[in-house]
């Protein structure tokens, strides 16, 4: 029932929105004896901050067109190579020709980024990918929005996921690193775990965690408190709804993206209420520079999907209240999952002084769960001065955490092994 009459709310401010923007319109308008004036200009701003705020954010584009690599600007891509009804495996791939020019045929190692599936879409990671693309053949886990998926394709839960990880390693072929950003770290340690334990060729070469809570206990945040606190029964009662028609995936039961939206300001309501009043004053002012480095940031931010509803009570039982990968109780299929059983994957903890979601010492605790691990095959980082989404994005990852990142995935690279059995990306295009 929430879910239809957020819809219909939603759709009952379509005409106000209209509205509002003939009036923004008429006030910019050349036409408009008073357009230059300060009266015309705080109209338009306000009308603006009323439609941005009531409006539906899509999925956004990757917005990747190109990456300067040795000095030269190679056309990127985004290009689908396998895909299920949960899933896009996108490969970001980098015009041949010019690549052969810019690095001399050299290779590169593959990378393949698991996104959350925790309300975001994987655009969210564009700096991420931006970062790597001179230097790694980049792909990325693009994971569908729960609404858009017709019951007739099936449930999609824990266990999902962590096959999907195997199968996008299996695509990628031996010696392909993984890494991990917040949400699907205990996962994808999941899935190596298996992959070593049943001694798969695709065991990725090195798995790297970047704010993730693989042990939500250590220094528990505001979110691992509030999911301690309340039974399961409730979230399955209060933050679980029905997807309402049109929809493709009418009558799934789904955590609504708008709900993970709301918790997620919530936890920082004052800074965005600032944002929205500066990003007013600079429409005002006429500071075009700012309007619009704000305006790309909530198109992105408030872009949201849904989750299936298995997959997040599992996720909120599992990982935040039964701890099951910390506590050596997690099962795969009816399989257990041994990180004593990685050996010959190298491991990276990424952490964020600052970070409000995973606590410091949530990811480390990957160290502790894979002790077969050898000593020189680890590295732990942690990043002074950043939150939880500067561990992934923004200046310090691009000058200090994505180097580190890089080097420490290359000294744990078999070139050769790789080469040998890597496939042909672009055969697999869709």
């Amino acid at each position: 029932m929430l879910y239809a009459m957020y819809e219909m709310g939603r759709a009952a401010m379509t005409p106000w929105r209209a509205a509002v923007n003939a009036g923004r319109n008429a006030a910019l308008s050349p036409m408009n004896p008073f357009f230059e004036t300060p009266a015309a200009r705080t109209w338009a701003a306000a009308a603006e901050v009323f439609e941005r705020a009531s409006r539906a954010y899509n999925r956004p584009d990757w917005m990747i067109e190109a990456a300067e690599i040795g000095g030269s600007r190679v056309p990127v891509s985004p290009e689908t190579i396998f895909e299920t009804p949960w899933m896009e495996l996108t490969w970001f791939r980098r015009e041949a020709g010019a690549m052969k020019a810019a690095t001399g045929g050299k290779a590169q190692p593959k990378l393949l980024l698991v996104a959350p599936m925790s309300g975001h879409y994987a655009t969210l990671l564009r700096g991420t990918v931006e970062a790597f693309l001179p230097d790694f053949e980049v792909f990325i886990t693009e994971w569908k929005n729960a609404r858009a998926v017709p019951l007739s394709d099936g449930r999609f839960d824990l266990n999902d996921y962590v096959d999907h990880v195997i199968d996008a390693l299996h695509v990628l072929g031996p010696q392909t690193h993984v890494a991990a950003v917040c949400q699907p770290g205990p996962l994808v340690l999941a899935a190596t775990a298996v992959m070593a334990d049943n001694d798969d060729p695709c065991t990725p070469a090195s798995m790297t965690h970047m704010g993730s809570p693989i042990d939500a206990r250590r220094s528990p945040t505001v979110p691992n408190v509030l999911a301690m606190q309340r039974p399961l029964s409730w979230f399955h009662d209060n933050l679980v709804h029905t997807v309402p028609a049109p929809y493709p995936g009418a009558l799934r039961r789904v955590y609504p993206g708008f709900l993970q939206l709301m918790s997620f300001m919530n936890m920082n309501w004052d800074r965005h209420v600032d944002a929205h009043w500066s990003f007013f004053e600079h429409l005002v002012d006429g500071d075009g520079d700012s309007a619009e480095k704000h305006r790309e940031f909530y198109d992105e931010y408030l872009a949201v999907m849904d989750l299936s509803e298995e997959f997040y009570i599992q996720t909120v039982d599992e990982v935040f209240q039964q701890f099951t990968l910390a506590r050596g109780k997690m099962m795969h299929r009816g399989q257990r999952v041994r990180p004593q059983a990685i050996t010959k994957t190298a491991l990276m903890t990424v952490e964020g002084e600052n970070d409000d979601i995973s606590g410091i010492g949530q990811t480390q605790a990957a160290h502790d769960l894979c002790e077969n691990i050898p000593e020189e095959m680890r590295l732990d980082h942690v990043q002074d001065g950043v939150g939880h989404y500067g561990v992934f994005n923004g200046r310090r990852f691009r000058e200090e955490i994505a180097p580190c990142m890089k080097g420490f995935m290359r000294s744990h690279w078999d070139e050769k092994a790789d080469l040998k059995a890597r496939p042909d990306f672009a055969a697999l295009i869709r």
